[in-house]
């Protein structure tokens, strides 16, 4: 049996959970801790008070002997720098510090793709079933805070897990109402190219709406007017009052804001797009899995059918998207179970 200690590190939280591996089967949760990320100056303290704790809940005291957190930043020869918080990590560090044999640092996206292999089929709603093949790649992209893109290519018995930087292509628009946007963006951030991750990506949902509500493209209610007012007016500062994302998703689902609506219908869309691009790069017919919380929060706008039908619109290779299984991870802890997974195989 080997205790692995997996984590999820973030700049506003950081999930710790204790596994036990048998020597063959499933891994199984021993005990899980959150922990407000900021209220310490290191990991090395979260990890000490986790394993603390996790004694008295076991009756005995665990010894992991291998660790892996994923990262919410770039991890770069073994050494981390979180994008919201002033820790850097370091393996050799922490190994020695915590006394586990083996640490590794992988970067959050990342450990969404190992995340996929370990994944049941109540973590997944299916918006096309395909034809799955097996030994084919798997995709995986995720619009979130920006938007990640990966992939797994089969290697031996198992499958080895690559980051990629795709969500920082060029945005490429197909329609008249997009390249208004494209050239709105543009003139808006004074820049000289737009990549799909602004439009793509809970920021591109608030840039979407900023666009047809500046064109007129739809009246803005007063109620979701004040709130992205109060939002914009509180650019620049560390700590805001509104999520307008949030605010923006949650009256499309109500249908009670006419605008929000058009906003979510248009990125829906070009979701649906971009990740039907990814597909035609990879032919992943081993599966394409949709991570991150604006697809999942926003099942029901989601299985609407433009995402499906703007992700297989590829012309004469519709044919070959349609193949191509089309998951929604629904479990939010998938970046845990991948950081679990990758201990293993240290």
């Amino acid at each position: 049996m080997t205790l692995l200690l997996a984590g999820d590190i973030g700049g506003t939280k950081t999930i710790l959970r204790l596994v036990e591996q048998p020597a063959e089967g499933s891994m199984y949760s021993l005990d899980e801790a959150t922990y407000s990320s900021r209220d310490y100056p290191d990991l090395v303290p979260i990890v000490q008070e986790f394993l603390g704790a996790a004694t008295e809940h076991l009756g005995y005291t665990p010894v992991p002997q291998k660790a892996c957190f994923a990262i919410a930043g770039p991890v770069v020869n073994n050494t981390a720098k979180l994008t919201n918080l002033v820790w850097s990590l370091d393996t050799k560090r922490l190994e020695t510090e915590l006394g586990i044999a083996s640490i590794s640092l992988i970067n959050d996206f990342a450990a969404v793709g190992y995340g996929v292999l370990g994944l049941a089929e109540s973590d997944l709603h299916t918006l096309q079933t395909g034809k799955p093949q097996s030994g084919a790649p798997i995709a995986v992209i995720g619009a979130g805070t920006g938007l990640g893109q990966g992939f797994l290519i089969p290697q031996g018995g198992t499958y080895q897990v690559f980051s990629s930087e795709g969500g920082h292509a060029d945005f490429a628009p197909r329609s008249e109402l997009e390249f208004q946007l494209l050239k709105y963006l543009l003139d808006k951030h004074d820049i000289q190219r737009v990549s799909v991750e602004r439009v793509v990506s809970g920021q591109g949902i608030v840039a979407i709406y900023q666009f047809l509500r500046d064109r007129q493209y739809c009246h803005e209610s007063p109620e979701i007017g004040e709130l992205i007012r109060t939002w914009e007016q509180e650019a620049g500062q560390s700590e805001k009052t509104v999520d307008p994302a949030s605010v923006i998703s949650k009256a499309a689902l109500k249908k009670s804001d006419r605008l929000c609506e058009q906003t979510m219908e248009m990125f829906v869309e070009t979701y649906g797009v971009e990740a039907g691009n990814l597909a035609l790069k990879l032919l992943p017919y081993g599966g394409l899995y949709i991570a991150g919380g604006i697809a999942a929060k926003n099942l029901p706008l989601m299985l609407e059918g433009s995402f499906v039908h703007a992700f297989t619109n590829k012309g004469r290779m519709r044919e070959l998207l349609e193949k191509v299984p089309l998951h929604i991870i629904l479990n939010p802890q998938v970046g845990l179970i991948g950081a679990a997974i990758s201990a293993a195989r240290l």
